[in-house]
Formats: structure tokens, sequence, C-alpha cells
């Protein structure tokens, strides 16, 4: 009876799983295999495909657009990621504090990550505009002078940097705030009767104690900024002179454009596999289980 009874559960169990599982398989695993298979062809969505094999990959290295649009993702990551983590990390800091109103900070600097990145985006365009934009009105109010954010070679990256920085610190700060409140009060109280406060107790004692939290934080950044897509294509469309544009956009375009889906199939799996290789260095340099306290 009790063998009939676990036979049925796990029937169920199956049946409850099923509409998970054949979505995953449909919309996830299938699509995923598939586009490693295209990124061997040359197919432009109506012929029939050619099996090139590494030729598509071995195109991309030899592409000068792939190479500096290459080139644009990792310094956009290298620039972007360190940014938001100390940002977001300080954030949480002063926001772990019991004063009166902290819940509304909270939710205020918490509030951009939840609006969708399209009318961020268009917001900024707005406010970064050379000629009205008020980012050049404060900055010719304090005796500046306008600044070409949007065509400029020089500033077009750091327009996109600044907008996905102040749209993602919002929700890695909940993050970091989150392991703070799981630090232990005892260690404070032991830190402050050994006499380690202020700047000192924070890097000695906080900052070691929510090392799996930072590792966490520091490789979703890593991922949303190889995937950063939205932003460039609304603020500056990847231009001037490919001077912001990135991956997931050349991507777009060799896909949607140009219909060359082999090429841009295997523009995917060579960014998939360089998050890959950022997500393991961050694991070998991150994720020890060494998380003692000096």
């Amino acid at each position: 009876m009790k063998t009939k009874k676990l036979h049925n559960d796990g029937v169920w169990a199956l049946l409850f799983l099923a509409p998970a599982v054949i979505g995953l398989c449909v919309f996830t695993i299938y699509p995923l295999f598939e586009s490693l298979h295209i990124s061997f062809t040359s197919w432009d969505l109506f012929s029939e495909k050619v099996f090139v094999g590494l030729q598509n990959y071995i195109d991309f290295f030899h592409d000068p657009t792939g190479i500096k649009v290459f080139i644009n993702t990792i310094v956009f990551t290298l620039l972007a990621v360190p940014i938001q983590l100390v940002i977001s990390f300080f954030l949480a800091v002063a926001l772990n504090q019991k004063i009166k109103g902290i819940r509304f900070f909270r939710g205020a600097y918490f509030l951009p990550s939840i609006a969708s990145m399209v009318s961020i985006s268009i917001v900024w365009q707005w406010l970064f505009n050379t000629d009205f934009g008020i980012v050049n009105y404060v900055i010719k109010l304090l005796g500046g002078s306008g600044i070409p954010w949007l065509t400029s070679t020089k500033y077009s990256l750091w327009t996109i940097i600044i907008v996905s920085c102040w749209k993602g610190m919002g929700y890695n700060m909940m993050i970091f705030l989150a392991g703070l409140q799981g630090v232990p009060s005892s260690y404070y109280e032991a830190a402050e009767m050994d006499g380690c406060v202020g700047l000192s107790r924070l890097i000695r004692i906080v900052v070691p104690l929510i090392k799996p939290t930072t590792l966490y934080v520091s490789i979703t950044c890593v991922i949303n900024s190889m995937q950063v897509f939205d932003q460039v294509m609304i603020i500056t469309g990847g231009g001037p002179a490919r001077s912001s544009s990135v991956m997931v956009q050349y991507l777009y375009e060799n896909a949607f454009d140009y219909y060359k889906m082999g090429y841009a199939s295997a523009i995917g799996w060579i960014m998939a596999l360089f998050i890959f290789v950022l997500s393991l260095i961050q694991f070998r340099t991150m994720g020890n289980d060494d998380y003692s306290i000096e």
C-alpha cells in the first residue's frame, strides 16, 4: 500500500512539473542547442542552411567592427561593474542605519531598478541632450561648458555607463543590505569592545562576512554588463563611429538587419563563453569558503 501511495505521489509530481519542464525544453534548451547548430552554418532565414564549420567564429576575430564592439563591451564591464559594486555597497551601509524615515530612502533608491529600461533610457537621452539637457544646464551653471554626451566618441560610452549604474545600483543595494542585516550583532559588539569601529570595522568585520553576497552581486553585474543592449539602442544607437556599440547590439544587427543568422549565433556563443570564463574567474578568486575575519 505504501509503495502504491509513493507511486501515485510520483505521478502527480510529474504532472505538476510537466508544464514547467516542457516550457523549459521548448523555449530554452532546444533554442540553445539550435543556436549552437546555426552558428556553424551560413543561413539568411530564407534559404537552406549551409554548413561552414568554424568559419563564422574565425570571421568574427577578423572583423574590425566585431573586435571594436568586443573591446567596447569589455571596457564597459570593467568600468560599470566596480562602480556599481562600490556605490551599491556604501548605499547599503548608509541605509542599514536605524534612523527615522529609512524605509522611504530604501524605496526611493530601489525604485529605478523596477522601472522599464526603455522609459529610463528615453528620459536620460533628454537629460544628456547637448543643447537643452538638464545635465549640461547644471554644468554651465557651475561655470563649465556643455559636454557632447551623445555625439562625442569620448563620452558616449560613459553615458551608457552612467545610465546603467543608476538603473542597477538600487537592486544591488538591496542585495547588499540583506547581506549586511544577516551579520550577527554579536560581531559588532565584540568589535566595539576591542576598539574596532568605523571604517576599520567595515573593512575587517563586515566585508569578509558578506563575501558570498559580494560574489553574487559581482557575477550578476558582469552578466548584465556583458548583455547591455536597450540603453545603447535608445540613447546612442551605438554611435558615434561605433564608440558605444556593444556585442548584443552587433548580434542584433547581423541577425535582423543583415540576416546573417549563423554569424549572429556565433557572436552569441562567443559572448556566452566569455561570460562563463569571467564567472569562473570570479568563483576561483572569491568563491572559496574562507569567510574568516581578522
